[in-house]
C-alpha cells in the first residue's frame, strides 16, 4: 500500500502574501524591536552605551518623569473611559435606530454620521478649537441664540474641563466606526430568528435587549478592545488643538504627546531618543497586556455564552 504523499508548500500562497509581510514588516515590526531595543540604551559622552533596565527606573522612580508619566497615563485612562462610556454606548443605540427596516432616509443619516470619521485630524482639531474660542468662536453666539449662554466657557482654556472636551470632540468624530460595525452585526442576524421572537411576543426594545444585544456581544467586545488599543495610541487630536505641551498646564497630556516631547524635543527641551523609546515601550506593554486580558479572559467568556 502506497503511503500519500505530503502536500507540497503552497508556493502561491506565499508569493501572494509576500508583499504584505514585507510591508508590515518595514513599517511595524522592525520599527516595534527597534524602539524596544533603543530603550535599553542610553547616550553617554555622545556615545550608545547598554544601560539595561535604568531608563525604566529613571522613567518610574525619578520624581519629574515619573510625576509626568502617572499625570500622562491617568489622562489616557480618562480620555479611554470617556470613549467607552459615551462613544460606544452612542454607537449602539444608533446603529440600533438606524438598523429598523421603517426608518426612511436611513442611507443619508449613516453617512452624515460617518463623514467626520474621514475628516483630518489637523482640520478637526483646529475647527473645535475656533469654534469654542471665547474671542471669535460661535458656541457662545449658538449658546446665547437658545437662552444658554449662562453654560458657556473657555473649556479648551480651563484644566478641569480641556481633556474631557477633547475627548468628547474625539467621540463626534469616531461614533462613525462603531456605529458601522454595529450596524453590521445587527444586519448579520437571522430573520428567523426575530421572526421566532416575535411569535413569542418580543418585539421593540424587548427584541433588543433579549434577543439582538446577546448576539452582538462578540462585535461589542471587538469594539471596545479597538477603543483601548486607538486611545492609548492616540496623539493626534491632542496635538492639533493643544499642542506638544497639551495644555493648559499639561492638563490633556497623554502618552502619545509625553512620547512626542520627550523623544522629538520640543521649544527648550532637548530630544532624548532613548527615554522616548522608553515611554513608547511603557505604552506597548500597557497596550499588550490589556489585549490579552481581552483575548484570554472577556473573549473567551463571551465564546462560551455564544455557544
Amino acid at each position: 500500500m502506497a503511503t500519500p504523499k505530503k502536500p507540497g508548500i503552497r508556493w502561491h500562497i506565499v508569493f501572494f502574501l509576500a508583499p504584505a509581510v514585507l510591508v508590515y514588516t518595514a513599517v511595524m515590526i522592525y520599527p516595534l524591536f527597534a524602539t524596544l531595543r533603543l530603550s535599553f540604551y542610553s547616550e553617554v559622552d555622545q556615545q550608545r552605551v547598554w544601560v539595561g533596565l535604568q531608563n525604566f527606573r529613571t522613567l518610574f522612580g525619578d520624581a519629574i518623569w515619573s510625576t509626568q508619566f502617572w499625570n500622562a497615563l491617568a489622562n489616557n485612562a480618562w480620555f479611554f473611559l470617556i470613549h467607552m462610556l459615551v462613544q460606544n454606548p452612542i454607537g449602539i443605540a444608533l446603529a440600533a435606530i438606524l438598523s429598523s427596516p421603517r426608518l426612511r432616509f436611513s442611507a443619508f443619516y449613516r453617512s452624515a454620521i460617518f463623514i467626520p470619521t474621514i475628516l483630518s485630524f489637523v482640520i478637526v482639531g483646529f475647527a473645535w478649537k475656533l469654534i469654542l474660542s471665547p474671542i471669535w468662536g460661535i458656541a457662545p453666539g449658538m449658546l446665547d441664540a437658545i437662552g444658554l449662554k449662562f453654560l458657556y466657557q473657555p473649556w479648551l482654556g480651563k484644566e478641569e474641563y480641556a481633556l474631557t472636551t477633547l475627548s468628547l470632540v474625539s467621540v463626534w468624530q469616531y461614533v462613525g466606526i462603531p456605529m458601522m460595525l454595529i450596524y453590521a452585526a445587527l444586519l448579520s442576524i437571522p430573520d428567523e430568528i426575530l421572526e421566532a421572537g416575535e411569535c413569542d411576543g418580543i418585539t421593540g426594545m424587548a427584541a433588543f435587549w433579549k434577543i439582538k444585544l446577546p448576539l452582538i456581544l462578540p462585535s461589542i467586545g471587538i469594539i471596545s478592545i479597538l477603543t483601548f488599543v486607538a486611545n492609548f495610541n492616540a496623539f493626534d487630536l491632542i496635538y492639533a488643538a493643544q499642542g506638544a505641551l497639551a495644555g493648559p498646564d499639561f492638563s490633556t497630556d497623554i502618552l502619545g504627546t509625553f512620547m512626542y516631547r520627550t523623544f522629538f524635543g520640543f521649544q527648550l527641551q532637548l530630544g532624548d531618543p532613548h527615554m522616548g523609546s522608553t515611554i513608547a515601550s511603557a505604552m506597548f506593554v500597557i497596550i499588550l497586556i490589556g489585549v490579552c486580558l481581552y483575548l484570554f479572559g472577556i473573549q473567551r467568556r463571551l465564546r462560551n455564552y455564544q455557544f
